[in-house]
This record gives structure tokens, sequence and C-alpha cells, in this order.
């Protein structure tokens, strides 16, 4: 696919090139590993770089990054190698030598104390640099080690103080060494914090002196950018964003049986589909990570969306998130993975909502008709599970993509890779007829 870049992104590619370095504030959705592999690509086409690790969040590093390496036409000619799995794995993928090389901050430690490989990169891109704001992390002392090797230093973030500023010093020590919040927290705390609450001799927390904030910003603003969407793009802007997920073997076998035949057999339990419209709600389901039985009984197939919904909450950083859902029983398994969610179904639901009250909510689109307006209250919209009603899917968007809106709004479709969902996601986009789109979808699959 060819890559064209919108201002903002050649603006954030530029930056990084330009800076040994460089921490990129940018908003969820609005392209941050194409920016960062551009930068890559280029700097390497200079011989400035010649191995890059990136640590990522699991999911991310393991399909995302590949994926996008793999998208666009002008990074043709990087490889890459995923170090995430069993240790056989990560080993083989170490010994690959790849231009960029792919691990989960789980594994940090694991590469730098104990996979016996050198640690010969020249590059570090830490996406989601947020996730090492603890200095007290094991992850966080193991990469701090070995940062003197390391000539380039990219950190990728939406929210890199979602408990304030605090949070700052651990990231920018990896970044720079403490060059510009100093090398040690205790002179941080003591420069830009005071006691807030304590016992005695134990203090519990800090809060910032008067005029710390700016103070903070102007020491790292050389090498910062925040790229928030309003600064970059017309608003109300509207960013669309796919999540792809992959069903493992097993549960793949699984849904092309019911695909084929229309009926499977699940342990002692048979689903069956005896119609196309029946057979494209069974694998819509089964797409999502559970199905319907007899007697409404629930069948678990896997948990792939479930763990691409956590990656994208962890990645708005406390920031709201509101998430759609079509059956029950994603639902109960959303509830049962986040207690923290809240439905919103009742006024003082959307009051709450509104008011900035609630980190993460769930909503039907049967009920996010024309008229309730919760575009104040976030601008993030997770797609669960989809819908073949053009008009539902419309309506749920517009909840939050309306006057009104004070920033971009981001819409996540979480996709389940070779299932019905990447058709059901097509005929939206396309805005055709919802009935002969199902059709024809659930024809197609049953010609593959």
């Amino acid at each position: 696919m060819k890559y064209k870049a919108h201002e903002y992104q050649e603006y954030a590619t530029k930056f990084i090139e330009d800076n040994e370095e460089s921490a990129v504030f940018l908003e969820c959705g609005l392209g941050k590993s194409v920016i960062t592999l551009t930068a890559i690509k280029n700097l390497m086409a200079r011989g400035e770089v010649s191995r890059v690790l990136v640590v990522a969040p699991l999911r991310v590093g393991k399909t995302t990054w590949p994926e996008e390496i793999g998208k666009w036409d002008h990074l043709a000619g990087l490889t890459y190698a995923v170090a995430i799995g069993s240790v056989a794995e990560r080993l083989n993928a170490l010994k690959a030598q790849a231009d960029i090389t792919i691990i989960n901050r789980e594994n940090v430690e694991w590469l730098i104390d104990k996979s016996g490989m050198p640690f010969d990169y020249d590059m570090l891109v830490i996406d989601e640099l947020s996730s090492f704001k603890s200095f007290k992390a094991k992850r966080f002392k193991a990469l701090l080690k070995v940062r003197p090797k390391i000539t380039r230093v990219v950190g990728l973030t939406g929210t890199p103080s979602s408990n304030g500023l605090m949070d700052l010093w651990a990231e920018f020590r990896l970044l720079d060494l403490g060059e510009r919040l100093g090398r040690y927290i205790t002179r941080y705390r003591l420069a830009y914090f005071t006691p807030d609450k304590r016992n005695a001799q134990v203090v519990f927390s800090y809060k910032p002196l008067p005029g710390a904030e700016e103070r903070i910003y102007d020491k790292i603003d050389d090498i910062t950018i925040s790229m928030r969407a309003s600064d970059y793009l017309k608003l109300p802007s509207l960013v669309m964003n796919t999540v792809v997920v992959e069903m493992g073997d097993k549960e793949k076998e699984i849904y092309d049986n019911l695909c084929n035949d229309m009926v499977v057999s699940l342990g002692e339990n048979e689903i069956d589909a005896v119609n196309a419209a029946s057979l494209s709600n069974k694998l819509l389901q089964m797409a999502n990570g559970a199905v319907y039985g007899e007697e409404q009984s629930v069948h678990r197939i896997h948990d792939e969306k479930l763990n691409a919904l956590e990656d994208l909450i962890e990645s708005a950083n406390g920031k709201p998130v509101l998430v759609a859902y079509w059956f029950k029983h994603d639902l109960a398994r959303i509830k049962a993975k986040f207690p923290f969610v809240r439905e919103i179904k009742t006024d003082a639901d959307i009051r709450a909502w509104n008011r900035g009250e609630i980190e993460v909510g769930v909503i039907h689109p049967a009920s996010a008709g024309h008229g309730l307006n919760l575009q104040t209250g976030g601008s993030t919209l997770i797609w669960f599970g989809l819908t073949w009603s053009l008009e539902l899917y419309q309506q749920t968007n517009a909840r939050l993509y309306r006057q009104g809106q004070k920033n971009t709004v981001v819409i996540h479709h979480i996709v389940t890779k070779g299932t019905i969902d990447e058709r059901v996601l097509k005929a939206l986009e396309k805005k055709e007829k919802t009935q002969n789109s199902l059709i024809d979808a659930v024809k197609a699959e049953l010609r593959r």
C-alpha cells in the first residue's frame, strides 16, 4: 500500500530523524508506528542506524508492528524478527540479526540479563513509554543498564504522565540519561515537588510546586513533540483504525467447520445454523470469542478480542473509552475481564460519562440512537463486535463524532482475521445495503 503521510506525520518523522533522543506524544490511532518506521527506514538508508530494538506491549509487538512493516510499500526491504513466545522462539528471533527486532516489555529483562545474546542495537523504540514510568521496575533497570550503548532512542505514548508529573522522571531518564530532569529521582522531587499526604516522616504523595509544570515542560521541550490531533488536523476530525487479531489453529478449525458444514461440535454440545442469517450470526459470535448453544448456553472460543481491548484501554492511559458490543455474552465477558466498566443505559450514566467520570463505558448500538449526546465525555470508540446494521453503526459513531466534539474522534474496529468480521467491515465502509451484504458475505464464506 502506498503511504501518503499527513502533514503532522511528516513533521513527526523528521523530528525523530533530527533528534537522537525524541519523545513523541501521539494520540492513539494517528499512526505512531508508521511514523517511526519511516524514520527508521530513512536513517538506515543514510547509514546512521544499523539495528533497531522495538519494545512494545505483547499484542502490539506480536501483530501491529509486523503488520505495519508489511503493509506499506516504502518500507519494503526492512527485515524484522519478533522475539516473543517460548525461549527457543525468542532466541531464534535474536539470532536472525534482522534490521528490527521486536520484543514485548515483559521480556526486556530476559533479553538483557538472561538471553546470553550480545546487546548490539544502536536504536531503541519504546512503544508506550508510559509503561516505563516506574523507576523501581526490573524492566526499567534493565534498559537503563544498556542505555549508554544506544545512540538513538524514541519514546512513543499518548499520555506520558497519566498519574501526574512524577511519571516523567523515569521516562526521560531512559531517553536522555538524566540530562534534562536529573539523574536521581530524589533531586527531581526536591526541584519540582513538595510533600502532600504524609504521616510524620513518611511521605505518601507529592504535589507539584507552583510553576513546576511549566519548568518541567521547558526542560524537555527540545526533544519532545506533543502530537495532539487538534494541533494538526481540522476539527472535528475522524480517524478510523482497524485492530486485527487472529485465532489459533484449533479455534480457526472450529470456525471453518461451522462455516463449511453449518454445524460444529463443541465437546458434548452441537452448534448449528439453519440458514444464511443464522450462520452469519453464529460466525460473528465466534469471531468475537464465544457462541451461544442450546438454551442460551455460552461456549468460549478465544480471548483475542479481549486481549486487544485490554491493549487499547491501556494505551488510552486513563482517557475515557466507549466500547460498543453486540451480543450479551460479549458484555458478560468484558465485565468479567474489566470489572470497572460501566454500562451507559440511564440518564445518570450519560451524565456521569459526559462529566468524564467513567473511564470505560460500554454501550449497545440499539441503545445509541439519535439524540444521545456523549461527545463531551470522550472521543474514543472501540467496536468490540460489529453489526450488519449500517444505521446502528452510523448512529453509534455519531454519539461521539458530532457537533460539540472538541477532540479528534478515534474509532477502533477489533477485527478477527480470516472471519466474517472482515466482510462486515468492508460492507459498512462501502455503505452497502445490509441484507444484500449479509447474504453475499455468507455465500463468500461458504465458497472458501
